[in-house]
């Protein structure tokens, strides 16, 4: 090994946010980080409401609440998918806009990236996300996208008639 080779251990992060990618990518997640014998990183990323200010020009009050907000929505989704008692170590961060440059950044300390692709309808689904994207482009390790769950609507003709 060189000496700037980073040693890793087993660590997986995750980016969150509140969308049922997300929820599948960090259930898939966690998954990795038990089979590694590591720690999973869940990073979710503050924002503004609306996303209508840079994130270096927001007021230090206001930049703390929207810190808390993507805290407390990473707790939420933790305890919601992993319980009280999960199986790997958990550590919750709240990273610094953008999200795929908070991902890349950790990526460097980590075994494996986990992100949820939003994409929404046929032609959505062949194409990652902007964050994904670049993820999966930049990132220091490997990386695993996460498509969202299936919809009824989504499925396929030979898959409707095992619908109830």
């Amino acid at each position: 090994m060189s000496s700037k080779s980073v040693q890793r251990r087993g660590r997986v992060v995750v980016g969150v946010d509140d969308s049922p990618a997300a929820r599948a990518a960090l259930a898939l997640a966690v998954q990795e980080a038990t089979w590694r014998g590591g720690e999973l990183h869940v990073i979710s990323v503050w924002s503004m409401p609306g996303g209508h200010a840079s994130h270096a020009s927001v007021p230090g009050p206001l930049r703390d609440a929207c810190v808390e907000e993507a805290r407390t929505l990473a707790d939420r989704l933790v305890q919601e998918i992993l319980g009280s008692d999960p199986p790997a170590p958990v550590v919750v961060a709240v990273g610094e806009p953008p999200a795929a440059r908070a991902l890349v950044e950790a990526s460097e300390r980590a075994d494996l990236v986990v992100v949820g692709s939003r994409g929404r309808g046929r032609l959505a689904r062949l194409v990652t996300g902007s964050v994904s994207a670049e993820v999966v482009h930049d990132a220091r390790c490997p990386v695993t996208v996460v498509p969202p769950p299936r919809h009824p609507h989504d499925r396929a003709p030979e898959d409707l008639e095992a619908l109830p």
